[in-house]
């Protein structure tokens, strides 16, 4: 089936066009509508300049918006951008400037992180708002708001698109800065398989449009489309991926209103729309909504879990005791996945009730452990490897070649994508899952490199050295700390050292404990003992409660 994902949109919104295709709060869209505001959308990009090949850039909330704008991408063959709204404005302008961003559709809460990328990013040709800014804070650029927009444009008349088509999914990754990872639309397809396809029962990629058209009619009129809500941001994979696959098979997509995380209203929606699937990320997500229950129930009020048929987590483990609460109040699958926007799955932890618990990771076909001079880790060796998975897999990294040549790697003549993950394979097949090996940290599936952090807080004029490392948080997977050196007598605070982070840095990446030291204990040639730091700040932790 060599189309692009928004060719198959397009076929399903003209056989469904009054079914419901995104509901957010106060509105719901249908597909016919979906489409519609899509192509005018399209329209407006491509009397900007905006062609095939060029990137279109998504600093969004989760939202009907941000699915018209990857749509609006797909029906031009431009390559949708995922950019993180947490992102201050000089954060936004690097992402923009090395994807070379040709438009930008942002969140009007946004708005003022906008003003600097409207003023240092010369390939941006149309800039959309989607809503209007807070009426509290600086309104950012004069640009045109996305109704207004759509008012003024008349629908671009579909064109059918390939599965050469690309998409890119930006990840902190290992390298520091961000990567783009470039996904073609049609190996893409390859890797929804699993998660979209075989709940239908389809076990093949269909052969053809009208073989997914006819898919997608029969799970909306049966009752099997899924109705899918993202807790996560679309704008990381797991969230992203799985809500396009369910638009593909005449599902729903369902989203919270904006902001921070609200367990009591993301439990009301799912009751009200009858949501299937639910799509977290690890503990920092599950557990508000656990407590959230838990609340429900103590008030005698509990929430109405009866839809609830699936509950995918990935980007962090999944810790068992959530597990646990969740299968006591709900007859749910949990789906743990080790994956990464790189490739993968590269294995999963599934349980279906609390007698699966402890719940342990095994392998999907694809994936093998590779250990040292590229030989595969055999089953209770103790050997650590790296996961590899050799399934559908981007074709590498944006404008880097020599990053894209170590993650995706020929092995004996097979192509893997090797992220990173370091794992054991024990005796039985399962995997023990041992975290990235690049030092990277995995904050509620964030990624944060430490070097960016330690960079930033040496422009402070008081800092002379600092390390920042990842230490363990039962709700977070790992915490960014810092350990800083300022010479004796010098008047700064771990607060103040916060502070000054957060003026460069999205919050996730700001140090959440900060250890004082007149000096780090460096050798000779310059090497600090992160084992040391780490431990200094674990130590300081626990010293502190």
């Amino acid at each position: 089936m060599d189309v692009s994902i928004g060719t198959i949109w397009e076929a399903v919104s003209r056989t469904l066009p009054d079914a419901v295709a995104v509901a957010e709060p106060g509105r719901e869209t249908t597909y016919r509508e979906f489409d519609e505001r899509a192509s005018r959308l399209a329209e407006a990009l491509e009397r900007a300049g905006v062609g095939q090949g060029d990137t279109v850039a998504c600093y969004l909330y989760n939202g009907a918006a941000y699915l018209e704008a990857v749509f609006a991408a797909f029906k031009l063959g431009a390559v949708p951008v995922n950019a993180n709204y947490r992102y201050t404005g000089e954060e936004l302008s690097e992402l923009l400037t090395d994807a070379g961003a040709a438009a930008l559709v942002f969140s009007g809460a946004l708005a003022d992180r906008v003003t600097h990328a409207a003023g240092h990013v010369p390939t941006l040709k149309l800039l959309v708002r989607a809503g209007d800014p807070p009426a509290d804070g600086p309104a950012g650029p004069d640009v045109p708001e996305l109704e207004d927009l759509l008012a003024a444009h008349a629908p671009r008349a579909p064109r059918p698109r390939p599965g050469s088509d690309r998409l890119f999914m930006y990840t902190g990754g290992t390298t520091g800065k961000p990567k783009g990872v470039v996904w073609r639309q049609s190996d893409l397809l390859h890797s929804l398989v699993v998660p979209i396809f075989h709940p239908l029962g389809v076990t093949d990629l269909p052969a053809t449009l009208d073989e997914a058209v006819a898919i997608a009619t029969e799970a909306h009129h049966g009752g099997g489309a899924p109705i899918t809500m993202p807790v996560v941001p679309l704008m990381h994979a797991t969230g992203l991926f799985n809500t396009m696959g369910a638009l593909m098979t005449g599902g729903r997509a369902v989203t919270a209103r904006p902001g921070g995380l609200d367990p009591e209203h993301v439990w009301r929606t799912i009751a009200e729309q009858r949501v299937g699937t639910v799509i977290i990320a690890g503990n920092a997500v599950c557990r508000p909504l656990v407590d959230e229950l838990v609340r429900a129930e103590q008030t005698g009020t509990p929430h109405d879990l009866r839809s609830v048929r699936r509950i995918l987590s990935s980007g962090t483990a999944l810790g068992d005791p959530l597990k646990r609460a969740l299968h006591e109040r709900a007859d749910v699958t949990v789906i743990d996945a080790i994956a990464s926007s790189e490739g993968g799955p590269f294995a999963f932890a599934i349980t279906s009730s609390v007698r699966d618990l402890p719940a342990r990771f095994f392998p999907v076909s694809a994936t093998r452990v590779i250990g040292t001079d590229d030989r595969f880790v055999e089953p209770g060796s103790d050997e650590t490897g790296y996961l590899a998975f050799r399934g559908p897999m981007p074709l590498g990294y944006y404008k880097d070649t020599e990053k894209s040549a170590t993650t995706f790697r020929t092995i004996d003549g097979v192509r893997y994508a090797i992220a990173g993950d370091l794992a054991r394979l024990e005796a039985d097949g399962a995997i023990r899952f041992l975290g990235r090996g690049s030092g990277v940290i995995n904050t509620g599936g964030e990624k944060v490199h430490p070097q960016e952090v330690e960079s930033v807080l040496l422009t402070h004029p008081g800092v002379t050295d600092c390390v920042v490392v990842g230490v363990p948080d039962e709700t977070w997977g790992e915490r960014v700390a810092a350990v800083v050196a300022v010479p004796p007598g010098t008047a700064v605070t771990g607060e103040e050292l916060r502070d000054w982070a957060r003026r460069s840095l999205a919050g996730y990446k700001v140090p959440r404990s900060v250890v004082l030291m007149d000096a780090l204990p460096r050798t000779p040639t310059g090497k600090l003992e992160v084992a040391w730091a780490r431990k200094t700040a674990q130590d300081s932790d626990a010293a502190a409660t």
